[in-house]
C-alpha cells in the first residue's frame, strides 16, 4: 500500500501472542487512520457494558497515513479505548517521535486484548516484535521508564509508557509519550490494567508514496507556509499555547471566574515564563518548535527540567486550584508527566475537591488532615503525590470527579462541572456549550471548535466570513460545530497535529455550499493513490463521528446527556429556563444536520446506511434501550498493583 504501510499489530497479552495482520484496504479508505481506525476497531471489538479495567477492554494506537512522509507536523499517535474515567468512548492525542517511528517501522495500528500475568513491555524493532518483561520497570516513573528503555535500545527509538498513576489504575491517567506528551482520558489506568509497562520501537523504512514528486511539492509548500507565518513563525513557536494566558481566559478556583488578561499576573503572562525557559522544542520533523524547556530556578527541586508546560496545565493545575506560582505549577507539570497522569483531569479534581472543601462539603476529618486551602500549594503537591499513589484521600479523588462526587455524597454533584464524566469548566450556553456536550468523548476543546474556527487566523477567517465562504458563526453555529467537527476528525485520522488545521494545504474548509479541503485531498491522493475529493473526506469524517456516537449510545448515552456542562447557578429561575431552553433548540437542530433522531439522538437508520455502515443499524436495532449511563464502575474490585514509590524520593510529606 502506498501511504499506509499495510500491517495492522495485534497483541494478546493473556496468550503472550503477537501477530500481523494486513489493513484492509477499504477500511483504510473509509476510516483513513489514527483515530478512525481506532474508533472503527473500538466499535467492532468492544463489548458494552464491560469494566473499563477488566482484560475484555481493547486498547489501540494507531499514527496516520501521512505520518512518517515529509509532510511536517505529522508525528502524531491516537491512542483509544473504553474510558475508565468516563465509561465512553476514550482517546487521546499526543505528539513526540513514536508515532513516526511506529509508522517506519512498519505498522498503521497496533490493537491490545488480554491481560498479562506479570508486568510487560512490547519492544518493536523494525519487522521484530515480542513482548519482554517489565518486572524491574514497574514502580517506576515514567521518564525512569523512558530512560531504562534508552538506555537498553539507543536514543533512535520512541516510547510510549505508564508511571505510578497508570499502574494503580487512577482513572485520569494517561499514556505518556517520550517523557513529555500525555494522551488523557484515562488510556494509562487500562494499560496498568492489562500489566502493560512501555512500547518502545525502532523504526529504519520508508513511507511509500504513490505520487513521491507531487507530495513532496505540496510538503515543501506546507513547511513554507509554517515557517513564514506570523502566527507560527513569532508566536507559536516563540511562546508556544502559553500565548493562550492572554487570550484564552483560565479560570479561576474551580470556574469561580475566568482571568482577563488583566488580572493575569505578570509571573504567568507568556513573557514571565521566558525566565524559566533554557531552549525550545518540538515533535519529530516539526519546524515549528512549540515547546519549552524549563528548569526551576529554586525550591526543593531547584536545577530540575521539565518540557512542554502548556497552557492546559497552568490553567488546572495553577489558576483554577487557585495557585498562581510558577515555581510550584512547574513542580506539579513535572509529577504530572513522571507520575503519568493528564493534567486536564488531574487539575480539574483536585479544583473540586478545593470546591467542596471551601464550601464545608468535606472537611479536614476527610482529606486525612491535609490543607485543601485555595493558595496551599504544598499541600497541593502532597494530594498529587497521594493521587498517584492512591493514598488516603488520594485514593477517592484518584476516582475521577464524576465518580468522586458520586461517592462522596452529600450534594456534591451539585458542583461537578461536566459532560458524561469529563470536566471542562462552566460555559453560557451557545458554542462552546454545545460542542462540549456533543463530543464523543465528553466535555472536551479540541472535537468541535477552537483551531478548525479560525481562533489562529482571525484575519484570514474574517475574509472567508465576509465572501460568504464561511458561515458566521453567531448566526449559525450548528454549522460551525460541524465544519470544526469535520477538520478535528480528519486531522486525528491523518495523524496531524492541530496546530496545523490551519494551514491552506491541509484542511481549511474554503467553500462552506460544497467545501473544497483541496490541500488535504491533494495530499492524501499523491500519497496513497486513491482519488479523495472534498466529498469524500467530509463523508469519512461524518462516517468517524457517527460511528464514535453509536458507540456511545450502546454505552447508555441519550439526549439528555448531551447537556450543558455545569449546573444552571440559579435553578428555577427564569434565566436557568432560557439556557435550557436555547440549549435545547440548539440541539435538536445538531442533531438534524447529523442525522440523528432528534428525541433519543440515537444516529437513524438511513443516516448510517447512507454511510455504508448498515451493521452500525442493525447493531443499534437490535439492542435498544441500553441501560442508562451513570459513568464508570465504582471502585475497581482488584488490588491495586504495586508501584508506591514517591516520584521524587527527596521529598518529604506534608
Amino acid at each position: 500500500m502506498y501511504g499506509w504501510r499495510g500491517t495492522i499489530l495485534r497483541v494478546d497479552l493473556t496468550r503472550e501472542k503477537v501477530t500481523k495482520h494486513p489493513l484492509d484496504e477499504s477500511i483504510a479508505r473509509n476510516f483513513i487512520g489514527g483515530r478512525g481506525l481506532n474508533s472503527k476497531t473500538l466499535f467492532d471489538e468492544v463489548k458494552p457494558g464491560i469494566d473499563p479495567l477488566c482484560p475484555e477492554n481493547v486498547l489501540c494506537l494507531a499514527p496516520g497515513p501521512l505520518t512518517g512522509t515529509p509532510l511536517c507536523m505529522t508525528s502524531r499517535i491516537e491512542v483509544s479505548t473504553l474510558s475508565p474515567c468516563s465509561g465512553i468512548l476514550g482517546d487521546g492525542n499526543a505528539g513526540g517521535s513514536f508515532a513516526a517511528f511506529l509508522k517506519l517501522a512498519g505498522y498503521d495500528q497496533i490493537v491490545i486484548t488480554g491481560r498479562a500475568s506479570s508486568p510487560k513491555y512490547l519492544w518493536i524493532d523494525d519487522g521484530n516484535v515480542e513482548l519482554r518483561d517489565a518486572s524491574e520497570m514497574w514502580g517506576k516513573t515514567t521518564w525512569e521508564t523512558t530512560d531504562i528503555l534508552h538506555k537498553m535500545h539507543g536514543e533512535q527509538i520512541g516510547v510510549a509508557c505508564i508511571g505510578q498513576a497508570g499502574e494503580n489504575l487512577v482513572r485520569f491517567a494517561s499514556t505518556i509519550v517520550d517523557k513529555y506528551a500525555s494522551a488523557a482520558t484515562g488510556s494509562g489506568a487500562v494499560w496498568g490494567s492489562k500489566n502493560l509497562k512501555a512500547i518502545a520501537v525502532r523504526g529504519t523504512g520508508r513511507v511509500e508514496l504513490a505520487r513521491p514528486e507531487e507530495f513532496e511539492q505540496l510538503a515543501q509548500d506546507d513547511r513554507e507556509f509554517f515557517l513564514k507565518d506570523h502566527l507560527q513563525h513569532e508566536v507559536i513557536a516563540v511562546y508556544g499555547t502559553h500565548i493562550g494566558m492572554m487570550h484564552w481566559r483560565p479560570g479561576y478556583r474551580y470556574f469561580q471566574k475566568k482571568l482577563s488578561a488583566d488580572e493575569i499576573p505578570a509571573a504567568l503572562a507568556p513573557e514571565g515564563w521566558k525566565k524559566y525557559e533554557i531552549g525550545r522544542a518540538g515533535c519529530y520533523d516539526c519546524p515549528v518548535r512549540c515547546k519549552d524547556v524549563y528548569r526551576i530556578p529554586a525550591g526543593r527541586r531547584a536545577g530540575e527540567e521539565g518540557s512542554a508546560l502548556e497552557f492546559e496545565c497552568i490553567a488546572s493545575l495553577g489558576t483554577n486550584c487557585g495557585i498562581l506560582n510558577p515555581i510550584a505549577i512547574m513542580e506539579m507539570g513535572n509529577l504530572a508527566d513522571a507520575y503519568g497522569m493528564d493534567v486536564i483531569g488531574l487539575g480539574n479534581a483536585i479544583a473540586f475537591a478545593k470546591d467542596l472543601y471551601s464550601r464545608g462539603i468535606i472537611t479536614k476529618e476527610d482529606t486525612g488532615g491535609l490543607s485543601l486551602d485555595w493558595e496551599d500549594a504544598d499541600s497541593q503537591i502532597e494530594l498529587i503525590h497521594r493521587i498517584a499513589l492512591r493514598e488516603g484521600f488520594g485514593n477517592l479523588v484518584a476516582e475521577g470527579m464524576y465518580s468522586f462526587a458520586k461517592i462522596i455524597g452529600r450534594g456534591a454533584m451539585d458542583y461537578c462541572y461536566h459532560v458524561k464524566g469529563i470536566s471542562r469548566g462552566t460555559h453560557p450556553p451557545g458554542l462552546f456549550a454545545l460542542a462540549h456536550a456533543t463530543s464523543t468523548r465528553g466535555a472536551d476543546h479540541l472535537r468541535g471548535r477552537s483551531w478548525a474556527y479560525g481562533e489562529n487566523d482571525p484575519e484570514f477567517f474574517q475574509i472567508l466570513i465576509e465572501t460568504g465562504m464561511f458561515p458566521q458563526i453567531s448566526q449559525d453555529p450548528v454549522e460551525g460545530i460541524t465544519i470544526s467537527e469535520r477538520a478535528t476528525t480528519l486531522t486525528d485520522s491523518i495523524g496531524r497535529c492541530k496546530g496545523a488545521v490551519n494551514s491552506w494545504v491541509c484542511a481549511v474548509p474554503l467553500v462552506w455550499k460544497y467545501p473544497l479541503w483541496d490541500g488535504l485531498a491533494k495530499l492524501l491522493t499523491a500519497a496513497t493513490g486513491i482519488e479523495f475529493d472534498a466529498y469524500r473526506l467530509e463523508e469519512a469524517a461524518d462516517r468517524i463521528y457517527i460511528l464514535e456516537r453509536a458507540f456511545n449510545i450502546r454505552q447508555g448515552i441519550t439526549r439528555k446527556h448531551d447537556r450543558l456542562p455545569q449546573k444552571p447557578v440559579a435553578k428555577g429561575t427564569r434565566q436557568e429556563k432560557e439556557e435550557l431552553e436555547t440549549h435545547a433548540e440548539m440541539l435538536t437542530d445538531y442533531y438534524r444536520v447529523h442525522g440523528y433522531d432528534p428525541e433519543t439522538g440515537v444516529p437513524t437508520r438511513k443516516r448510517l446506511e447512507r454511510l455504508g455502515l448498515r451493521y452500525v443499524a442493525e447493531e443499534l436495532g437490535a439492542h435498544n434501550p441500553y441501560p442508562d449511563w451513570d459513568g464508570p464502575p465504582l471502585w475497581h474490585p482488584h488490588e491495586y498493583p504495586h508501584g508506591r514509590k514517591r516520584a521524587f524520593v527527596n521529598e518529604p510529606e506534608v
